[in-house]
């Protein structure tokens, strides 16, 4: 009875579902829905289990949606089939290593610099690219040499909702900044995590000008536009005494000086990128005080952990911030425990 009803075991019926998806997605090129429906149930199974990539991977469903990602004339198929790539690579490490090839940085480059490409298409192309080049060294050398670094800036620039470029290209807001706001993270990973070569953030060092201005623009704070600048600033200027501190430093001090004190919400994202602009570089503390309007002789930094603290010296009185007590905030600026001078 056994040959005559066999017992499937749930990796079996799964193998039979997912060869059965990549026959859909082979035979049915002239159905871009069929095909969407296709990519989103793999995703849906991929997810579920990092196993299941791989017995998709070695059946050949890997390179065949990377294929469909550039051969399909359905550009919600392409869209899908990128955002698919992305899931398995994120998911599972021997994916992400399978499509960690020069040749892939070398079509994400032309998928972002495609005339009239939507933006739905450029945002899942970023998000890809985002995964192969996060924790991943040879990922991030790709992202140069290939020319997709040269790229995000670009797109940094001019998807910025705020810039005159970007609102003359789009009246979709909404859609605009999520574009923007996958390039920022994808710049991140192109230079840190793990720390890049001085190459990569010589190259990012370059937006720090029109990134100013944005951050100029921003008279009220915006948690949603400041977190990824300061991110992309942080990121940037770390472990890496070379570069213009003095720039970076002036970026993240204009918030300080312009926000009104509901930026008090922001104050550990900014503290934070003031610590990897001051890190190991006790001359930019001056800067930094004339920027934010408090003497020298009244900060102190602790050593451990490289975080920004400020302490009043003993027996001074503190002054007015936000909240009155310990951890009070002033200026944007968290009082922490007492370091050293």
């Amino acid at each position: 009875w056994k040959l005559m009803f066999p017992v499937y075991t749930k990796e079996m019926i799964i193998m039979t579902d997912l060869c059965l998806l990549l026959e859909c997605l082979k035979y049915q090129m002239k159905c871009p829905d069929s095909q969407k429906q296709a990519l989103l149930t793999i995703y849906s199974i991929c997810q579920q289990r990092e196993e299941n990539v791989d017995s998709f991977r070695e059946m050949g469903g890997v390179v065949f949606v990377y294929n469909l990602s550039k051969s399909s004339c359905h550009s919600e198929v392409r869209e899908t089939a990128l955002f698919t790539l992305g899931m398995l690579a994120e998911v599972n490490v021997y994916c992400k290593q399978a499509l960690c090839r020069r040749e892939t940085f070398r079509d994400l480059a032309e998928c972002l610099v495609q005339q009239g490409s939507p933006l739905t298409q450029r945002r899942v192309a970023v998000y890809l690219l985002s995964v192969l080049v996060a924790n991943n060294r040879s990922g991030q050398a790709f992202a140069q040499t290939s020319g997709c670094l040269d790229i995000l800036l670009d797109l940094f620039r001019t998807s910025f909702p705020l810039s005159d470029e970007a609102a003359v290209k789009t009246a979709n807001v909404t859609q605009l900044f999520q574009v923007w706001s996958s390039v920022s993270s994808a710049l991140c990973g192109c230079v840190n995590n793990p720390q890049n070569g001085d190459e990569s953030q010589r190259i990012c060092a370059s937006a720090f000008p029109f990134v100013k201005a944005w951050l100029q623009q921003l008279s009220h704070p915006r948690a949603e536009m400041v977190q990824p600048i300061c991110s992309f600033i942080a990121m940037t200027v770390a472990n890496n005494c070379e570069y213009k501190w003095g720039d970076a430093l002036t970026l993240v001090s204009v918030s300080y000086v312009t926000h009104s004190p509901p930026a008090c919400q922001l104050s550990v994202t900014l503290t934070k990128t003031l610590s990897a602009c001051i890190s190991d570089n006790r001359e930019s503390f001056s800067p930094l005080c004339s920027h934010v309007g408090i003497k020298p002789g009244r900060l102190w930094f602790g050593s451990s952990p490289p975080l920004l603290a400020v302490q009043p010296p003993p027996g001074s009185p503190r002054q007015a911030g936000c909240h009155p007590g310990p951890g009070t905030l002033h200026r944007g600026v968290r009082y922490g425990s007492p370091g050293r001078t």
